[in-house]
């Protein structure tokens, strides 16, 4: 297992350097970048300007008489030292190749520089946000495992019965319910949209939150977090729950299940003894790969409906403001997190099942 483990751990710093690479270019050709926001800025008025530009209120924005020859449609009308300064400050004065391998270096030190337009590192940023997504995350994903892997069971074990049909009907109609308009029915039910206000509408905990005790603090968390880990919820149960089912049916027809029965073992025995521990290996080992699901894709949204400042807020946000160290940092954590929770994912195999050796693979 150690050298399948160094394998794979070496494996990761190709795989970092080609998804940043096409990234980084992607990004860099792409039309409104940081100097077009800051441009586009300056346009609407000196104040808003100014405090993009080096020196502050120092910094003058000064209107030239002539159309100046400046490859940004945002430029038309400004002084060209001024474009100039921008270009400078945000690092687009050299070249895209040099920019490129600057980025290379600084991130295999972890170095992601600071944000261009919220004035902080970037690795405060994602420290910041980091802890939002992953209580979020790790809520929804344990709730749906102790839910689903539990009424899949029952489900294999009563296939063709009313409360097989029924609880299939039940979970495809949730899994049908986007996030997101759950999200906003539940806002409307019991966050003082129009009924109850019961929740509150926003943040993962109250402004007064650090001169709570503990059981105080713990209330207030469970009180914030309860509606957005709801929402996320809902529309998980579908495939890990047929998943699970599946599963323990194909187990529970296999020989072994058989002879289990001629020898005399009860029921009980056989699932939790014999079929629980086969049927639940492309499951459990499958948790790290379903977190990182729901901490990086699945949240989004819902940390934009209810105001969390977490990871797909950030990226989000950072997206629309073309703030490229934040892209290209969020980018970086996220790949590296799932990259390690792939090689989880696949260890959980082999000590589930000692069966299975990656190491023997050619």
């Amino acid at each position: 297992m150690l050298n399948y483990l160094i394998r794979r751990l070496l494996l990761i710093i190709p795989t970092l350097f080609v998804i940043l690479t096409i990234n980084f270019f992607i990004v860099q050709i792409a039309p409104g970048g940081p100097v077009d926001q800051a441009l586009a800025m300056i346009e609407n008025g000196p104040d808003s300007g100014q405090a993009l530009l080096p020196g502050g209120d120092n910094a003058a924005v000064k209107l030239s008489q002539h159309k100046n020859e400046s490859n940004y449609r945002g430029a038309r009308g400004l002084d060209p030292q001024i474009v100039a300064m921008i270009e400078k400050q945000y690092g687009f004065d050299k070249p895209i190749i040099e920019r490129y391998f600057d980025t290379l270096k600084k991130y295999v030190l972890f170095d992601f520089g600071d944000s261009f337009f919220k004035s902080e590192s970037v690795l405060g940023l994602i420290a910041k946000s980091l802890p939002v997504s992953i209580s979020l995350g790790l809520w929804s994903t344990l709730i749906v495992y102790l839910i689903s892997i539990p009424l899949g069971i029952k489900k294999a074990v009563k296939d063709g019965s009313a409360f097989d049909f029924w609880s299939s009907t039940l979970i495809i109609i949730g899994y049908a319910i986007p996030a997101f308009l759950l999200a906003v029915l539940l806002i409307i039910l019991f966050a003082g949209g129009s009924y109850w206000d019961i929740f509150p509408l926003r943040g993962l905990v109250s402004t007064h939150f650090e001169q709570l005790d503990f059981w105080g603090k713990v209330k207030d968390y469970a009180w914030h977090i309860c509606l957005p880990t709801i929402a996320m919820v809902i529309s998980g149960f579908a495939s890990l729950t047929m998943l699970t089912k599946n599963s323990f049916l194909d187990e529970i027809r296999k020989q072994y299940v058989i002879t289990a029965r001629a020898k005399g073992l009860s029921e009980r025995q056989i699932l939790y003894k014999h079929v629980f521990r086969n049927a639940t290996l492309l499951i459990v080992s499958g948790f790290p790969a379903a977190f990182v699901g729901i901490l990086f894709t699945g949240s989004l949204l819902i940390e934009i409906i209810f105001s969390l400042n977490g990871l797909g807020l950030l990226g989000y946000e950072a997206i629309i403001q073309r703030d490229y160290p934040v892209i290209f940092g969020s980018l970086y954590i996220f790949t590296l997190i799932g990259l390690i929770a792939k090689l989880l994912s696949d260890l959980s195999y082999m000590i589930i099942d000692p069966r299975i050796d990656f190491e023997a693979r050619n």
